[in-house]
């Protein structure tokens, strides 16, 4: 049975850093994937489904969302390790609801909880903006400009409320404050999945 946890957060709430770290400092027990990075891999299997991915990818299309989620289970279900955390999921009403049905089918993978890494916009934009000035003019990343940072917060802020309510009623958001020091975020929030999923 391989347990899953998903963390959502702002841009800026350091998501990645925090679900890559766990699984480093975890690496016998637990795997992080990002969505992106789960969808290259299926690429670079040579599959049916990672040669379907290829051709919508290689248009600069948007993968389909059946794709998406069935990437997600695939990558899940041939993980490694039995606890498995993905960061940046689900971003959408639509991918949250979609996700359910299909883990309602799923014998093999438990959603043992969605943690919310929780930052103010202040502090987000002070961390993405920030990255940008500190950054030399050949690593800034296209994203990180303060026109592009709104955006970006409007369209994770705008299905939030819905995905909060989803998995309050199911009883698994867990929110952890995301605007102390790495270190502490990390430490509680290992802690907190070791114990889930019973590690």
């Amino acid at each position: 049975m391989k347990k899953l946890f998903f963390i959502i957060g702002a841009p800026g709430s350091g998501k990645t850093t925090d679900a890559s770290l766990i699984a480093k400092n975890n690496s016998d027990t637990i795997v992080h994937y990002s969505t992106g990075d789960m969808l290259r891999a299926e690429v670079a299997s040579g599959s049916e489904l990672g040669k379907e991915i290829d051709s919508y990818i290689s248009k600069g299309e948007l993968v389909p969302l059946e794709i998406v989620l069935n990437t997600i289970i695939n990558a899940v279900k041939n993980a490694p390790k039995d606890v498995v955390i993905i960061d940046g999921f689900p971003r959408s009403v639509e991918q949250m609801l979609k996700f359910d049905k299909l883990l309602e089918k799923e014998d093999e993978i438990k959603l043992l909880s969605v943690i919310e890494a929780r930052v103010s916009e202040e502090v987000a934009k002070e961390r993405i903006l920030g990255r940008a000035a500190e950054a030399k003019p050949n690593e800034v990343r296209s994203d990180d400009n303060e026109e592009v940072f709104y955006n970006r917060m409007k369209v994770y802020n705008e299905p939030l409320k819905e995905i909060q309510n989803f998995y309050t009623q199911k009883n698994l958001l867990k929110v952890i404050d995301a605007e102390r020091d790495l270190e502490t975020i990390v430490k509680e929030m290992e802690a907190f999945v070791k114990e889930k999923a019973g590690i």
